[in-house]
């Protein structure tokens, strides 16, 4: 079931002394959290309150936002560690594109011969793109997620490859 309500970054420190937060973003850019007009925050379990976004700018790879209600250096402290989240729509998304979230616990599915290797734990970035931590039978490998060797995401059926023969044994 795919999540009305997506991580987008987390709240990592006050910025200046009237209640900016710097924020690490979680988004394909950090223009895309920047320039939203409101994010929300986790309430409970399943429960999401809106706050409204007074200002955000990109500084480098962080975003500095001003949030409603945060509006000194100390109230923006105490948010630090604070996880933000976007509605899914309100996230642009490329033709092809997918939400990571939307891959996890995917089945990792041989292109050429069908064989299902095992399941999509996890995605981290790697120094020359996206690393697909898979859960098999014998434990975790690590997986390129490049197009080398990812040949097709489904989110509906699973993440089609082309592995370096042996790479799963």
């Amino acid at each position: 079931m795919k999540k009305e309500f997506l991580e987008c970054g987390k709240v990592l420190s006050a910025h200046g002394v009237r209640g900016l937060v710097k924020v690490e973003p979680w988004c394909d850019s950090p223009k895309v959290l920047a320039s939203q007009k409101r994010v929300y925050i986790k309430h409970g379990e399943g429960e999401y309150l809106p706050l409204a976004v007074n200002s955000g700018a990109v500084m480098g790879q962080i975003c500095l936002m001003g949030l409603e209600g945060i509006d000194t250096r100390e109230t923006a402290q105490s948010k630090r560690g604070l996880v933000l989240y976007l509605r899914r729509e309100q996230i642009p998304l490329r033709e092809g594109g997918y939400f990571i979230q939307d891959i996890i616990d995917l089945p990792v599915i041989d292109v050429d011969t069908g064989k299902v290797y095992g399941k999509i734990k996890e995605v981290t970035d790697g120094v020359q793109g996206k690393l697909f931590t898979v859960g098999t039978d014998k434990g975790d490998v690590l997986f390129p997620g490049i197009g080398e060797f990812v040949i097709n995401v489904d989110i509906e059926k699973g993440v089609y490859v082309r592995p370096i023969p042996g790479f799963f044994d």
